[in-house]
């Protein structure tokens, strides 16, 4: 099984923080984002092989923070080519990007580098073996308008089969918010390079919806803990609680 954590973006939310250091090499407590993620990571055995996908900005920070990190895992960096926010790939491009570079063919749990949370992946991967299925993690908000035209909102049946999904809605349906931590299994991968053929998506969501229409998915909600790291607003409050 492989991991792509695809930190490519820019993070103009973050500026000046983020102007010439990458988002998902800011330290949160005492070690980098990043570290955070794969610190869950790291004790799943059914994982050999970890792939970072940065920009051209950024890959010689990153390939440096690899040298000196240390991980049963082997970590691969994989350098997209992009410059700027004007002309990145977008995280459904650059995990397709790193599928084809690191000729990926198997079950790939892909996770956005700027997530911190609480969720066990040892029980998220056992998951996806027990509904023998493609699956991502929500978390539950437990008051749905904290939602509202905040985040990705997901249904599901009693069975954890994803139902519904929708793009920060105006009134969200249920309490339970998208994350971008998923797992596809290989018989799915190829839906990746077909969604990004179709609908050129400028965001992991759009591919969620796409997949889940295709294919069908289940989602496993958790309510230890997450964060999605968009601005200054949301660093500080992470920085403040860890």
């Amino acid at each position: 099984m492989k991991v792509i954590l695809p930190v490519a973006g820019y993070a103009t939310r973050l500026y000046p923080l983020t102007e010439n250091f990458p988002k998902a090499l800011l330290k949160i407590g005492n070690k980098p984002m990043l570290e955070h993620i794969l610190d869950k990571l790291n004790p799943i055995k059914e994982i050999d092989e970890i792939f970072v996908v940065t920009n051209n900005k950024f890959y010689t920070q990153f390939s440096k923070w690899a040298n000196e990190y240390k991980s049963e895992k082997i970590i691969t960096v994989v350098n997209d080519g992009t410059m700027s926010n004007e002309d990145r790939l977008g995280a459904v491009g650059d995990v397709n990007f790193a599928i084809d570079k690191g000729n990926i063919d198997g079950d790939v749990i892909v996770i956005a580098g700027d997530n911190l949370f609480g969720l066990d992946m040892q029980k998220f991967v056992n998951f996806s073996k027990e509904k023998d299925s493609s699956v991502f993690a929500a978390y539950d908000l437990k008051n749905p308008s904290l939602l509202a035209k905040k985040f990705g909102t997901v249904e599901v049946d009693d069975n954890c089969k994803v139902i519904g999904f929708e793009e920060k809605p105006e009134h969200p349906k249920t309490a339970l918010a998208a994350t971008m931590i998923y797992l596809i299994l290989q018989r799915d991968l190829y839906q990746i390079n077909n969604c990004l053929q179709e609908k050129n998506p400028d965001n992991w969501g759009e591919f969620a919806r796409y997949l889940i229409e295709k294919s069908g998915m289940h989602c496993l909600p958790f309510d230890e803990y997450w964060y999605d790291i968009g601005g200054l607003e949301q660093y500080k409050e992470v920085q403040d609680k860890f």
